[in-house]
């Protein structure tokens, strides 16, 4: 069983039943679930994973009034809770109170996107980088009648507004022209393997997160991107391409320009690009024009 769906049945059958007798009706007022750090909330934990802050546990979202009436008797019966669910002990080192427990609502959402509700403009939304929001998001609701948390998580998805999501889309499909196309042949012909190495890697990391946007949707933390990405339903090949510049050595050059294919191809078709051209900094300029805010018209392609 994994971490997500084992959280979910401790809240539902030791802690659910605790909390309705404890607070009666005000119950109803507290959303639970759990969502933010940890791979357990994208689905990705293994048994690698339960070395630490692993177990049973889950979040109590509260609004800010109702922290303040109940968030500490609320806190203590949460830390009375079994440690132990279905043979498995929570295991809290290193020490992550953050992650479950009672939790503003207001608390959390600012924890990951720096407001304590929906960012309220495009220079707020620009700036949380795209792991925080996955975080944000990841996981499950598993009860919210007030509606406050869910809320605000149903106004962060799929991804970001159209014109913020271009602009960044914009800056990885540079990347990917910079970095890949250009660099790393560069690279390989001077016999520099160490900047080769480099290139190659920013270039795989920019073509799944351009991936991802493509896809709208929010790519992970970095060690989750290629896992995340495998899910998508655009861009399939891409993917596969990019697992396999690391799974087996030689052609990477040819590799490249494969992916970038895909990509550019991808873009046509989306009509985020009317370029033909097979260098993707060109698609990169063509996604800046279809951008409408003047706020982020403002900033260059590689910004984002």
């Amino acid at each position: 069983m994994q971490g997500l769906e084992l959280c979910r049945r401790y809240y539902e059958e030791i802690a659910a039943p605790l909390i309705e007798e404890k607070f009666g009706g005000c119950a109803s007022r507290f959303a639970a679930g759990l969502a933010g750090e940890g791979s357990e909330c994208l689905g990705f934990d293994d048994e690698i994973s339960r070395d630490h802050d692993f177990g049973p546990g889950f979040c109590l979202w509260l609004t800010d009034e109702d922290f303040e009436k109940y968030g500490a008797e609320l806190k203590k019966l949460y830390d009375s809770l079994p440690k132990e669910f279905m043979c498995i002990t929570r295991n809290t080192q290193p020490q992550a109170s953050h992650r479950t427990g009672v939790i503003r609502i207001s608390d959390f959402y600012r924890r990951y996107t720096g407001c304590s509700t929906v960012p309220p403009d495009e220079a707020s939304w620009f700036r949380i980088p795209s792991h925080l929001l996955a975080a944000a998001t990841a996981g499950a609701v598993f009860r919210d009648d007030l509606g406050e948390f869910s809320g605000i998580r149903k106004a962060l998805l799929p991804c970001y507004p159209r014109d913020v999501r271009l602009k960044k889309l914009a800056a990885r499909v540079f990347v990917m022209a910079q970095a890949g196309q250009y660099n790393y042949p560069r690279c390989v012909k001077r016999g520099d393997m160490s900047a080769a190495a480099f290139a190659l890697s920013r270039f795989a990391e920019a073509a799944l997160e351009a991936f991802h946007l493509i896809n709208e949707r929010y790519a992970p933390y970095y060690k989750w991107l290629f896992r995340s990405a495998e899910r998508l339903p655009v861009l399939r090949e891409a993917v596969s391409a990019v697992g396999g510049m690391y799974s087996e050595r030689g052609g990477e050059t040819e590799k490249i320009e494969y992916i970038c294919e895909l990509t550019a191809a991808e873009l046509q078709r989306s009509g985020l690009s009317g370029s033909h051209e097979s260098f993707l900094t060109c698609h990169a300029e063509e996604i800046m024009l279809r951008i409408n805010s003047a706020y982020l018209k403002k900033f260059g392609v590689m910004t984002g």
